[in-house]
């Protein structure tokens, strides 16, 4: 494990702290709060150590760029808002959905995204 430096650490603060998965671009705005001149390409090689680590986790929506979050969250799902595009968890899972495969088929593991307005965007409605 490499050393964790004054941006690393910045930018696992900020995946920790957010409570929801998050882009590079957001991570970067929040950690620039704390490390003046922190740049995009630092955050990317920082993401990839973390992800080395094992610290984060990549949560990857379809048609999406990656997000990450804190590693060792139990199972949960993700809403994805239309209009401001921001992802959140969901910790709430439909449960067991091998009904739902063709007969014969095992189902191994599942991910649900659900889609629409989140509450700060229904509210300005």
């Amino acid at each position: 494990m490499e050393r964790f430096t004054r941006q690393r650490t910045a930018i696992y603060a900020v995946v920790a702290g957010a409570q929801r998965p998050l882009s590079p671009q957001e991570i970067l705005e929040t950690a620039q709060v704390s490390v003046e001149g922190l740049g995009l390409a630092t955050v990317y090689r920082n993401l990839k150590a973390l992800l080395e680590d094992g610290a984060i986790e990549v949560v990857q929506l379809p048609g999406e760029s990656p997000r990450y979050e804190p590693a060792g969250q139990s199972h949960h799902h993700h809403f994805q808002c239309t209009q401001c595009a921001r992802v959140f968890d969901v910790h709430a899972c439909p449960g067991d959905l091998k009904g739902l495969a063709p007969q014969g088929f095992q189902v191994q593991r599942h991910e649900l995204t659900l889609y629409g307005l989140c509450a700060d965007c229904a509210q300005a409605a």
